[in-house]
């Protein structure tokens, strides 16, 4: 009954459609006021299907000042092997680095590479178009969630989390195992983390060594959120106007960044850009912050009233609304992508 309870009352672990079911009659009033169904779908015209599923990441860097994203190569999966270390070294892209899909979600098929070997690996195993980038260790992962109206150059910063990988600390007695076991999130997802940890599996951690299990910054892998609602003002939203502006198009979405300060990020430096969702962004905000089921709908809600009325704004300005054949096949096809990324994320 305990356990039960708990589930109740952290909503965030829900399953994702359970969560979003009270807003369906939000979504179809917006629906009906657009008369059309993908009433957003004109909100970053320069991004496939706004950003809401299977847009590439290499058309969101394309838009991005090139300062202000890590180093990065798009490898096709037959490429020859020599091949990609020679575009490596070309520009300077040296181990360890990050590997990703093009397009991906949820953080699969993310992984941190140390060696050619291991490179090499991945490679031989992945099916799909995926980047290599410099591995940022910048030692604060932020996400900043940013709307901006057409024809203005301000917007605002609806939210800011500040990102804590899923890990545990060792005592100098237990297993990883039992560390897993005894923490309040990891122990769901023994299955996943077995095939990632197995080899350290039955390790006894050094007392208050961390051990990270993910360092994907995302919900879907575990990573808890602190809310930073009160360090938003003028000068940080400062620093997202002048990104947005860059290509004037980026009106809604999410900035997942890694800087080394609060401070610096204020002041626009130091600043990597590791990814910007667009319209199917959660304001992962809600998430792992004390906030309530309630709110949450209601937050949500509110950043779909932004979707919808940026998405009139551009169709009176001759920006159209995709069709539903259209958005049903980029939905179609996106999900495609994603169920051949869970079934290679164990072995890649």
């Amino acid at each position: 009954m305990k356990k039960f309870l708990q589930k109740i009352y952290y909503w965030e672990q829900w399953n994702f459609y359970v969560i979003y079911t009270p807003l369906i009659l939000v979504w179809l009033y917006y629906c009906i006021r657009a008369r059309h169904f993908w009433f957003f779908s004109n909100v970053n015209p320069t991004l496939q299907f706004s950003g809401l599923e299977g847009e590439t990441k290499k058309e969101m860097f394309e838009q991005l000042p090139k300062e202000a994203y890590p180093t990065t190569i798009y490898i096709q999966p037959k490429e020859n092997f020599d091949n990609i270390l020679q575009q490596m070294q070309q520009v300077n892209l040296q181990f360890p680095v990050a590997v990703k899909p093009d397009i991906g979600t949820k953080g699969l098929c993310f992984r941190k590479i140390d060696n050619a070997e291991e490179l090499k690996k991945y490679h031989n195993t992945v099916p799909f178009v995926y980047l290599i980038q410099t591995m940022i260790e910048l030692p604060l992962e932020m996400s900043v969630f940013y709307v901006r109206y057409p024809d203005t150059t301000k917007g605002k910063i609806t939210g800011i989390t500040a990102k804590e990988y899923l890990q545990v600390k060792g005592n100098g007695k237990n297993t990883l195992l039992q560390l897993i076991q005894a923490h309040p999130k990891a122990k769901n997802r023994l299955e996943e983390l077995s095939t990632k940890h197995i080899e350290n599996w039955q390790k006894i951690i050094a007392k208050d060594e961390p051990y990270f299990l993910s360092i994907a910054g995302n919900h879907n892998r575990g990573a808890t959120f602190k809310n930073l609602h009160n360090e938003i003002d003028e000068q940080l939203t400062k620093v997202f106007d002048d990104i947005s502006n860059y290509t004037k198009h980026f009106y809604y979405g999410r900035f997942d960044i890694k800087t080394t300060s609060l401070q610096d990020l204020r002041q626009g430096k130091n600043i990597q850009i590791l990814e910007f969702n667009g319209t199917g962004a959660e304001p992962n905000h809600i998430y792992d912050c004390n906030m309530s089921y309630f709110n949450a709908l209601k937050t949500i809600a509110t950043h779909w009233k932004y979707l919808f009325e940026i998405g009139r704004i551009n169709y009176k300005k001759g920006i159209p609304y995709t069709s539903f054949k259209q958005g049903r096949k980029f939905l179609k096809d996106a999900f495609a992508a994603y169920s051949i990324l869970e079934k290679y994320d164990v072995d890649c």
